[in-house]
């Protein structure tokens, strides 16, 4: 059985209810289950998404991952996988969603999702890189074309000008 006050208070960062988020949220139980973690305060947990998708705010609710805090890191693959690591022990894992029987109408799906054992619906998998580091300020650097600030390891050199990647064409020869 389900957390049903968690799934509500997922519902309402969210913004509705949907099987989406039913996957996020079992994504978390899982990686709580797997890596003994709970909420992250600060960076103690990492979590390395593969999709922009709705169950990325299951995450953030559930076990307070966040772009701001730099624990939360999108590396976009299109696929619904999450690695998760705990600094604390420096153990990860790779969580993928299976293939399930799609022909369910979007209820059914999160009733689906919310009521299933997570060891059915989930591979896990060893982490594909390793822990990243943990988050740092840098510099800010204004472009010299348009005047905006980024942050340093974003700015690129182009005709001897320090520019944002915003305003800097890259030659590729098109590959």
């Amino acid at each position: 059985m389900y957390d049903k006050k968690l799934w509500e208070k997922c519902i309402e960062f969210h913004g509705h209810e949907c099987p989406g988020l039913a996957i996020g949220f079992k994504a978390s139980e899982a990686a709580i289950k797997k890596l003994n973690i709970d909420f992250s305060k600060d960076e103690e947990i990492v979590c390395v998404t593969e999709n922009d998708a709705c169950g990325v705010d299951a995450i953030q609710v559930i076990l307070g991952c966040s772009m701001g805090k730099g624990n939360l890191l999108f590396r976009d693959r299109g696929k619904q996988a999450f690695t998760f690591f705990n600094r604390a022990t420096g153990e990860g894992i790779r969580i993928v969603l299976k293939k399930f029987d799609d022909e369910m109408d979007r209820d059914k799906r999160k009733q689906y999702l919310l009521n299933i054992d997570v060891e059915r619906i989930f591979e896990f998998k060893e982490p594909k890189f390793n822990l990243p580091e943990k988050a740092r300020i840098f510099n800010s650097i204004i472009c010299e074309k348009c005047g905006e600030a980024a942050a340093e390891h974003r700015i690129r050199i182009s005709e001897g000008k320090k520019v944002c990647l915003d305003c800097f064409e890259d030659f590729n020869r098109g590959w």
